[in-house]
């Protein structure tokens, strides 16, 4: 019932985070949004250790595993907010919908996870669809490569790292794994906003506000302790399965919500990266 719940919860969660990056990023800066979402999610996180007694290890294996978390929060995460400033809201849950094709070829290279003629052919559908994706990017303007390159970036440190602490496998609550993820990504996020931006927004609108509160309790806190919770409950590439269900629905969140525009091109895109991913996941 828990790993329902939390499939659930974790769909919700990611059909609305693209929407709620995109409005942060293009009011206040793609650095000082997903930094501040970082701390503020930091802060919650390990309040939220504290006044529940939430105990956690600090062995080898352990510690390992944190760094491995923060590393793939602050590269996926960063990247994620650099193509925000590129690319329509839902375009960024159709693209991650790629992730549990390269989550299964990384399972398969270190999990030991089946790599069958299915996948190959569900790979070979998928492709297709990210194509026709960025074919219509290339028709919008120029500036939608460089959107794409951020987010498949995303993308291959999402995938890489949810496979990495599988491995690991350190056996952590989930919110610790969070929150300690979190306290490795923090400082990061903190340096390469200094660098990039510097100096604080003169104003911010209650929107963006109210993303970057949203983003750090239910994308961060909540979202990433699902997340790890289902990472260590379920097989790797069954976790990434989730993104068959949120591109759609981002893609819908993004058009009532935020006015977006919804191509045949994009449609097609989305159709065959998940019949790919159907087809790759099916035993």
């Amino acid at each position: 019932m828990k790993v329902y719940g939390a499939y659930i919860a974790i769909i919700l969660i990611w059909s609305t985070t693209p929407l709620a990056i995109s409005w942060s990023a293009h009011d206040v800066g793609a650095a000082f949004a997903v930094t501040s979402r970082m701390v503020l999610g930091c802060f919650v996180a390990l309040l939220i250790l504290k006044l529940f007694k939430i105990s956690y290890a600090i062995t080898k294996q352990a510690l390992l595993a944190y760094l491995i978390s923060g590393l793939g929060i602050y590269l996926a995460m960063g990247f994620t907010y650099l193509g925000a400033l590129y690319l329509p809201s839902g375009w960024l849950s159709i693209i991650y919908g790629f992730s549990p094709v390269l989550t299964g070829i990384f399972a398969s290279i270190f999990l030991d996870e089946r790599f069958t003629i299915y996948r190959i052919l569900g790979l070979s559908l998928a492709i297709m669809g990210l194509s026709c994706v960025f074919w219509q990017g290339l028709e919008i303007g120029e500036h939608y490569k460089l959107g794409f390159f951020y987010l498949i970036m995303a993308v291959l440190f999402q995938s890489s790292s949810a496979v990495a602490i599988k491995k690991i496998n350190a056996k952590q609550p989930s919110l610790a794994m969070t929150a300690m993820g979190l306290v490795v990504a923090s400082p990061l996020f903190i340096i390469s906003w200094w660098i990039m931006e510097g100096q604080m927004p003169t104003t911010m609108s209650l929107k963006a506000g109210l993303s970057i509160i949203y983003l750090a309790i239910m994308g961060s806190v909540f979202g990433f302790s699902l997340y790890y919770f289902l990472i260590h409950a379920l097989e790797a590439s069954k976790v990434a399965l989730i993104t068959l269900i949120t591109p759609v629905s981002a893609l819908f969140v993004g058009y009532w919500f935020n006015y977006e525009t919804i191509s045949l091109f994009v449609i097609m895109g989305t159709v065959l990266i998940l019949l790919g991913l159907g087809l790759f996941q099916y035993r």
